[in-house]
């Protein structure tokens, strides 16, 4: 079991959390990682792309002029892609971007990522976060207290913890998850990780 360090909403360590090697305590596997990541950012794109080739450009249906006796080169149709407005050749069209990979793979890549931010010391543990009422600049003094203000943090919180939500989210550097939302690519993108050790336990029991 990996101790880790516990802290409160002040910075100020309270406890020790012992969190399971299998997730927190594994060689990260690189490779993994960096195929989840590309799988996740290509499924992002939309594959809208497109471009008309010779076919679907319109006009062109006479032939510009008579084979031979001109002293220009022969020509079909001004619709060709070496004329101005033609059509273009091998050019993108509708088509899915995404890659597949199998959820052990997914499963794996988190655990790499967790691993290494605990090996890092890029993780951070809180005991809770609790606001009466939205407050970013509560949320602020937490960042300060806990020597990130001008970090990039990603938060992995709760997902019914709505009021949490809504004080960090208008934090420029601070990236807001649900624990159901975590992915490789959102643990991964940040200077610091924090959670709570509650939101901790559930990534253990699903990456286990």
């Amino acid at each position: 079991m990996s101790k880790i360090e516990v802290k409160n909403a002040q910075g100020q360590a309270v406890e020790t959390a012992e969190l399971a090697d299998s997730v927190f305590g594994i060689e990260p596997n690189i490779p993994v990682v960096h195929q989840v990541v590309v799988a996740y950012e290509a499924s992002l794109r939309q594959g809208t792309h497109s471009t008309k080739n010779r076919s679907a450009v319109s006009g062109g249906g006479a032939k510009p002029w008579r084979q031979k006796g001109t002293g220009r080169a022969r020509q079909g149709t001004i619709r060709a892609p070496q004329w101005t407005g033609g059509g273009t050749v091998f050019g993108p069209t509708p088509r899915s971007h995404a890659k597949r990979t199998n959820r052990k793979e997914r499963k794996l890549a988190m655990r790499s990522v967790l691993s290494g931010k605990v090996a890092d010391n890029e993780l951070i543990l809180l005991d809770g976060l609790s606001f009466e009422e939205p407050s970013s600049k509560q949320a602020a003094a937490v960042l300060k207290a806990l020597g990130l203000e001008s970090t990039r943090v990603t938060l992995i919180l709760d997902d019914d913890d709505v009021i949490t939500y809504l004080s960090f989210r208008n934090l420029p550097q601070v990236l807001i998850f649900g624990v159901s939302e975590a992915n490789t690519r959102n643990l991964l993108d940040n200077g610091a990780l924090v959670m709570t050790t509650a939101v901790a336990k559930q990534l253990e029991e699903v990456l286990a």
